[in-house]
């Protein structure tokens, strides 16, 4: 569905991505990972076309078979792609059914809009009790449901989600991640970038490591959580590597 090749994006005089190349099959839950400043969120933006520069420095992007890396963001969505950036970004004056009908600002569909809104507030059940509220009035867990609903109003064949647990608890985190694998079943392909990387790993069929602008792995979930590497400084668990390491360098400091 989508095939990113050799993208190198810049800001001013620093590369934020090195030659990143990745593919998202259709139907897939797809999860880039990595540590803050790792090119993820930039990695989104470029798809979009959200950057300040017109397009990438190099490579290529295509959407089911055609090259948006060129078009402006208004096609992109058009063709199916949808994106819930990092802090949710919701319109906070203007009400819950406001943020969701510009959503549908693409479409002209006016009972299909209403047929998605129903859709929409079944799987936010707590988005219709609140739709004559104001959005900026919301929760942080409301707000991110908010976001999601009003990027699937557009009907996307692809949902691109940056951080959708960010600062969330974890029974809320839980909720919305149920949320996006119901999602996904009804044939919505998802990319997501997550720093709860136990969270992304469970739900995710695939998955990327990203550090420093580049892909370190690429690897299906069950394989990657066995990884030592991944363990110790995804996942925070103590592999057995790294307690021999961490009792050698205390008989060390001990005899000093």
């Amino acid at each position: 569905m989508l095939s990113v090749k050799n993208i190198e994006t810049w800001y001013d005089l620093i590369r934020a991505l090195h030659g990143i190349s990745f593919e998202v099959k259709q139907g897939d839950i797809v999860a880039l990972l990595g540590s803050n400043g790792a090119g993820k969120t930039t990695m989104l933006k470029t798809i979009m076309r959200l950057l300040e520069d017109d397009q990438p420095e190099k490579g290529t992007i295509e959407f089911m078979g055609k090259r948006i890396d060129r078009m402006d963001t208004d096609q992109i969505v058009r063709l199916g792609i949808s994106y819930v950036p990092e802090g949710r970004e919701v319109f906070p004056e203007l009400t819950v059914m406001e943020n969701i009908l510009m959503g549908a600002y693409t479409r002209n569909d006016r009972s299909g809009v209403k047929s998605d809104m129903e859709k929409i507030f079944r799987h936010f059940p707590i988005l219709e009790k609140r739709k004559t509220q104001e959005a900026g009035h919301l929760s942080g867990g409301e707000q991110q449901m908010l976001a999601i609903g009003r990027a699937l109003m557009s009907r996307p064949k692809l949902l691109m989600l940056d951080e959708p647990s960010l600062g969330l608890s974890p029974l809320l985190t839980k909720e919305i991640f149920t949320i996006i694998k119901n999602i996904n079943q009804e044939g919505v392909t998802i990319l997501l970038v997550e720093q709860n990387v136990n969270m992304a790993l469970k739900y995710s069929n695939y998955a990327f490591l990203m550090e420093n602008g580049r892909i370190l792995r690429a690897d299906k979930p069950e394989v990657l959580r066995e990884d030592e590497d991944v363990k110790e400084f995804y996942l925070g668990i103590a592999t057995e590597q790294s307690i021999k390491g961490y009792k050698r360098y205390r008989r060390k400091v001990r005899f000093r």
